[in-house]
């Protein structure tokens, strides 16, 4: 019987390795020179168990099986109709409504687990793999709380696992060449950032619908909401337009804010929020009635986030994010019947010198005006990501098998966790924006001071209530 690696203090690849050359003098043939070329042998392939494999999950599943390193063995969903793609694709692979039944029966036999749920359970079906040693993959936003993402930050360094969280922009081209251009002093002194994204493209700003409906057979309603309170099951919420709603999503900035807001990150070094305001739009059910609906994300938003002075700026740094199809002032750099950013979402980033800006993903970065984009053309600095944003997935899969610490990944916990918490942290200044007290919104049009050690904010506590939720009875985070 297979010993389990951790018990062994060798992976099975280390095992393989040593047993190869002990038998060398007895000129047997390798098999992965039997199996031809581009051969990978079972022994070195990373087994992954996938939670949440319909949709985004099924995708990610496909890349990571399609790197040729990875064997797809466990498939766990709470929606049968979601897994089916799945199921079909990876027809070998053991099936399991239920994580925690999954994880109990099998985690000997898994190396990896990749996590696309909806953002409420990212961090109770994370975490529990890694303190199983497992690595993991987590989609974005890596968590719903802030207190979840240092969590999770914190576990990964603890029970030292490979993590990955599921913006591939952050292997893209595109953020490595605006990073040569600022590290070449083309823009100078970084002080402002533009961010913005015509998400959401699902319904917000609305109530809670009235009437509840009857529960898909093939859906395991009680599972799916997970850490959420008990609600009563509603039309048109699974598979996608949960992102609207507080209970289980993170609206435009959870979305869309990690794929946009990592180029400023990872190009500053930037970390923790110190303050943020913010402003939404507001939805009028009559004539001087403005609507109320707590539990729905607003139509749309605009935060401010200010970032302390990190090693390559000069001072603070103040990041911009609007959603809901609104966008910034065009810079007179940019021509009038130029595309700013991609049409839909951008990045403008402003220094003292001068000015760049790039789509989603960081794609098609350009220095503005756009005519000096062909004249900057900087030798590669930054080494490129094989497949660029493609490649998120197979640098994993093989900084999986290296093992931890022995391969660089683009989007780690100790960047993606910050990363995440700063568009958590603009998401308190929107939430705090609906907080009603004897008909009044006491934290409508005030900054929010953020102490970071104690993971608060100093001048409005009704927001703190959703720095950590409450989590459902049988549903709560484990400690770390």
């Amino acid at each position: 019987m297979e010993k389990n690696k951790n018990q062994s203090g060798k992976s099975r690849r280390d095992f393989i390795k040593t047993g190869t050359a002990a038998a060398a003098g007895f000129m047997i043939v390798p098999r992965y020179v039997l199996g031809g070329a581009g051969y990978v042998p079972p022994s070195d392939k990373l087994v992954i168990a996938g939670i949440g494999v319909g949709g985004k999950g099924e995708s990610d599943l496909r890349n990571f099986h399609d790197s040729g390193k990875a064997t797809i063995a466990y498939l766990c969903d709470v929606d049968d109709r979601r897994a089916a793609g799945s199921v079909k694709r990876f027809p070998n692979a053991k099936y399991y409504k239920d994580f925690r039944e999954m994880l109990d029966k099998e985690h000997k036999h898994i190396d990896a687990v990749s996590v696309s749920t909806p953002d409420h359970n990212h961090a109770i079906h994370a975490l529990p793999a890694m303190q199983l040693g497992k690595h993991v993959y987590v989609q974005k936003p890596l968590t719903h709380d802030i207190f979840e993402a240092r969590a999770l930050t914190a576990a990964a360094k603890k029970y030292k696992v490979v993590t990955q969280m599921g913006n591939q922009g952050a292997s893209g081209d595109g953020v490595r060449i605006m990073r040569e251009w600022f590290d070449a002093g083309l823009l100078g002194d970084v002080h402002t950032i533009y961010t913005w994204t015509d998400r959401p493209v699902w319904p917000q700003g609305i109530q809670w619908p009235a009437k509840r409906a009857e529960v898909p057979a093939e859906l395991d309603w009680d599972r799916w909401l997970g850490t959420a309170p008990y609600k009563d099951y509603v039309d048109k919420l699974v598979p996608f337009n949960w992102r609207g709603w507080w209970d289980y999503g993170t609206g435009a900035l959870g979305d869309m804010g990690c794929h946009i807001m990592e180029a400023p990150f990872s190009i500053l070094g930037l970390q923790y929020v110190k303050d943020v305001q913010a402003s939404v739009g507001t939805v009028y059910v009559d004539e001087f009635k403005r609507g109320y609906f707590p539990e729905s994300c607003p139509p749309s938003s605009y935060a401010v986030l200010t970032f302390p002075k990190t090693a390559k700026t000069k001072g603070d740094v103040t990041i911009h994010w609007m959603d809901g199809g609104i966008q910034p002032q065009r810079p007179e750099e940019l021509g009038a019947n130029e595309v700013f950013g991609d049409g839909g979402n951008g990045i403008l980033f402003i220094g003292t010198k001068g000015k760049m800006m790039a789509g989603c993903y960081a794609e098609n970065p350009r220095l503005l005006p756009t005519s000096l984009t062909e004249q900057h053309r900087l030798p590669v600095k930054y080494e490129r990501v094989p497949g660029s944003a493609e490649g998120h997935y197979a640098q994993w899969v093989e900084a999986c098998i290296a093992g931890y610490g022995n391969k660089t990944v683009s989007a780690p916990f100790e960047i993606s966790g910050p990363l995440t918490e700063a568009l958590l942290m603009a998401n308190l200044a929107i939430r705090g924006s609906d907080v009603r007290i004897d008909n009044r919104y006491p934290g409508r049009n005030l900054k929010l001071l953020w102490d970071n050690n104690n993971m608060r904010v100093t001048n409005f506590d009704e927001v703190n209530r959703f720095v950590k939720r409450e989590y459902r009875k049988g549903w709560e985070l484990p400690a770390v």
